[in-house]
């Protein structure tokens, strides 16, 4: 991983919305340092949405609409729940310089949240950010198991049925690795990238607000076994 320089001041949007399309991306020490820098991975994380791979217990969970899929409906909850600490991570990168910066990408709907809810509770979910035909995957969350793997599956359905050609992961992890997640060096990814966001994914083609089932999503992946 290169860090490339500190951030200095406020970013703003439009800004940010450039450094992704440059392969680069901001983060933070932690949720108490106000300062951020440049990341820039020499081994990137992508998800490659033709051969996304479901397990089969996976996919019976997804199928049996166990966690009702929404999106956009919750987003700075979202953000809660993916700056809240978790087993394996006692800390999170997501300071109040980030939180405000994604909350403005939502707002001119450049960033999404992808949500489970369970009895009308939210117990997972992930977002991310929106350029072209690419899709920057940024944190995920869950208190139930199995919420935050349903709202990828119904993340990279979507990308999958709107026409993107890239869901970036930023890293891989053991987690991601079960989904079929690959390190990409950088000048493969930049290629990736390039081409990515030269095309246009049409993130609401399942118009926003409607209910997607899981025999709908796993439909849209036509995932292979």
């Amino acid at each position: 991983m290169t860090r490339i320089n500190d951030v200095p001041g406020e970013i703003t949007p439009e800004v940010l919305l450039k450094a992704y399309a440059c392969g680069i991306f901001p983060m933070a020490e932690s949720a108490s340092d106000p300062g951020l820098y440049w990341i820039e991975p020499e081994l990137r994380g992508v998800l490659p949405l033709d051969a996304f791979h479901v397990s089969a217990r996976l996919e019976r969970t997804v199928r049996g609409d166990t966690f009702e899929i929404r999106v956009d409906t919750a987003f700075e909850d979202v953000l809660d729940g993916c700056a809240s600490p978790a087993p394996g991570r006692d800390k999170t990168w997501i300071n109040g310089r980030i939180r405000r910066l994604y909350n403005e990408l939502h707002a001119i709907g450049r960033c999404h949240s992808v949500e489970a809810w369970r009895d009308g509770r939210l117990v997972g979910g992930l977002y991310g950010v929106r350029l072209g035909g690419a899709f920057f995957g940024e944190s995920m969350f869950h208190i139930e198991r199995d919420a935050s793997k349903v709202a990828l599956v119904h993340l990279a359905a979507r990308l999958r049925h709107g026409g993107f050609q890239l869901l970036d992961t930023q890293f891989v992890t053991e987690h991601l690795k079960r989904f079929g997640a690959v390190e990409t060096p950088r000048r493969e990814y930049h290629s990736l990238l390039e081409r990515a966001i030269r095309g246009h994914g049409e993130f609401f083609r399942w118009e926003q607000g409607r209910r997607v089932s899981g025999d709908e999503a796993m439909a849209a992946l036509s995932v292979p076994r």
